[in-house]
């Protein structure tokens, strides 16, 4: 057996580990305002539903009620600070990329599906040197929908010329196995991400804890099917 010819990826807590970066663009804006710090480790369990969210969410860990003139705003700042400084830490995880390459390399189609704006995640993915290894990424502002919705999911299987019924979603959050539920895909999630419940504890097909875990979880997983 050999894995789902179509492999789509969530992008941030997945392939690469940006929330050092996220972290300095949130903390620039809340300086900006007055406001104390989040501390790294804390924005690792908010980022995941995009940047107007991560906002909102450190808007209200200082207690601070929601305000979405306040919060639009805010998001213009951030934006533009990270989009100036989207790879001064951010790094892959640990044996993503030659496992990424080795899936490529054997033919299988692969894609990123994420709630970051696509125009940063193209500069991100560049930036890292990695723009060959996906040919199709789809962002939040990609589509009129965005995850949880599933049409996100299947309209980047769709774009790789892929097939809903030979394709598995790997992400790191509780949005993700939601997508992918929707969808009717499967879902590996990694134990490393960015989410508030640990992943071995969300509804997932198989969770890894390495990239180098990964081929192997898949390969299971088709068994399985």
């Amino acid at each position: 057996m050999r894995p789902p010819e179509t492999i789509v990826f969530d992008l941030d807590g997945t392939l690469v580990d940006t929330a050092p970066d996220l972290t300095a663009a949130l903390n620039a804006v809340l300086i900006r305002e007055r406001l104390p710090p989040v501390p790294l480790e804390r924005v690792r369990q908010m980022v995941g539903r995009g940047a107007r969210v991560l906002i909102e969410k450190a808007l209200a860990w200082h207690r601070i009620p929601p305000d979405p003139t306040r919060a639009g705003e805010l998001l213009q700042h951030f934006l533009a600070y990270y989009e100036a400084n989207i790879a001064v830490t951010s790094r892959p995880f640990e044996g993503m990329e030659a496992c990424v390459r080795s899936l490529s390399a054997r033919g299988h189609r692969i894609g990123i599906c994420t709630n970051k704006p696509e125009h940063l995640s193209r500069k991100l993915i560049a930036e890292l040197g990695l723009a060959d290894l996906f040919p199709v990424i789809l962002g939040a502002d990609s589509r009129p929908w965005r995850k949880p919705d599933p049409r996100h999911l299947t309209d980047t299987v769709e774009a790789l010329g892929g097939k809903a019924s030979d394709a598995v979603l790997v992400g790191d959050s509780d949005t993700d196995a939601r997508t992918a539920r929707a969808a009717g895909i499967p879902v590996v999630l990694v134990s490393f991400g960015y989410t508030e419940t640990p992943a071995g504890e969300l509804d997932a097909d198989a969770v890894v804890d390495h990239f180098q875990d990964l081929e192997a979880a898949l390969v299971r997983l088709a068994r399985s099917a």
